[in-house]
């Protein structure tokens, strides 16, 4: 118990920050008496990683202490010199890992460094939740790929939109500042040219006091033109495209495709390696169906307003759904409800 309640804080730590493509990840160190003498949390890209901002915070009582923390210790070189020794070096006597790093350049080697300097490590307290606190980490490190989340508001009979195009609003307030929380937890939010000229939509984040980061604008162009007065251009987006283009601001990255229109598995590898690993897509019907049937998301969100359409309307995924045997099966992580709407969260099994 004392162990999951040091790594509770040293996830508390590590989660409010936007730190991709390198981890998540928070620390503690507790002296031998139970004290807490050092907390430390890494901020970014360059900036000191968790391990040696605790210790540092420890200074010389770190000797004999026990240093909690989320992730493995790193042995590599980067922007920053290995952790690993530095916890060597302080004087720890225990390291408690909550998950080993899935990155090829750890991968259990700073755990087989610390025993092998006669640090008793302890691994795997906490595992599913630091897991689930950096989902965009794991995936990426497991698959090459981002953790791709798939977002729609819908009527109660599945419709996103009316057939003229109309959706404002198919959910509540709640809902929809519970949705701008979502993008502010991502690395950057995707949409298709014809949501661009239908909506107009800025992709930011909205919420009264939002200090965070502005996820990155993405637009997947197609073969059209896209519309020059967009409001989008005022945030310098990415624009994914199968040949080069001139757009007003932002920056053209070409990538595979077919027809004019980019490879949803080629778009999010370009995401991945310029450090988006938590992608939130929003739209439309038509990017939404071509990226899922891609197999590319591997989560989504469903706002559930309280509404029905009363028809046949415009579905969250356009395409064919010819039979049962198709579809996908999910788990269903989490159902709650926003006012007078219901998000549910799932997750491919």
């Amino acid at each position: 118990m004392v162990d999951d309640r040091h790594m509770q804080r040293a996830i508390e730590l590590a989660r409010p920050h936007k730190t991709h493509p390198n981890p998540r990840v928070g620390a503690v160190v507790v002296d031998s008496s139970g004290r807490i003498i050092g907390e430390g949390a890494h901020l970014g890209t360059g900036e000191d990683h968790a391990e040696v901002v605790a210790l540092q915070a420890a200074d010389k009582a770190s000797v004999g202490s026990t240093l909690y923390v989320t992730l493995e210790p790193c042995t590599h070189h980067g922007r920053t010199p290995p952790c690993v020794e530095a916890v060597i070096t302080a004087g720890v006597s225990r390291v408690v890992v909550g998950v080993r790093d899935p990155d090829v350049r750890v991968a259990g080697a700073g755990i087989t460094r610390l025993r092998a300097a006669g640090v008793e490590v302890i691994e795997g307290i906490l595992a599913a939740e630091i897991r689930e606190m950096d989902p965009g980490y794991f995936h990426h490190r497991e698959t090459g790929l981002p953790n791709v989340i798939l977002k729609y508001a819908m009527t109660l009979d599945g419709a996103v939109a009316a057939v003229d195009g109309t959706s404002q609003w198919i959910t509540s307030e709640e809902a929809r500042t519970d949705a701008h929380r979502l993008r502010a937890n991502a690395d950057a939010v995707v949409v298709g040219a014809g949501t661009l000229r239908a909506d107009d939509p800025r992709l930011s984040v909205r919420i009264q006091g939002f200090e965070g980061s502005q996820p990155v604008p993405v637009v997947v162009a197609g073969t059209g033109d896209l519309p020059e007065t967009a409001r989008i251009w005022d945030r310098e987006p990415l624009v994914l495209s199968t040949t080069d283009r001139s757009v007003p601001s932002g920056r053209v990255v070409q990538v595979e495709g077919k027809d004019g229109l980019p490879d949803p598995t080629s778009a999010c590898r370009v995401l991945s390696d310029l450090g988006y690993l938590d992608v939130l897509v929003e739209g439309g019907a038509r990017l939404a169906g071509e990226w899922w049937r891609a197999g590319v998301v591997n989560r989504g969100v469903v706002y559930i307003g309280a509404m029905v359409g009363g028809g046949s309307g415009i579905s969250p995924l356009a395409g064919g759904f010819n039979t049962v045997g198709d579809a996908a099966v999910v788990s269903l992580t989490r159902v709650r409800s926003l006012g007078p709407d219901y998000r549910i969260d799932f997750e491919l099994k």
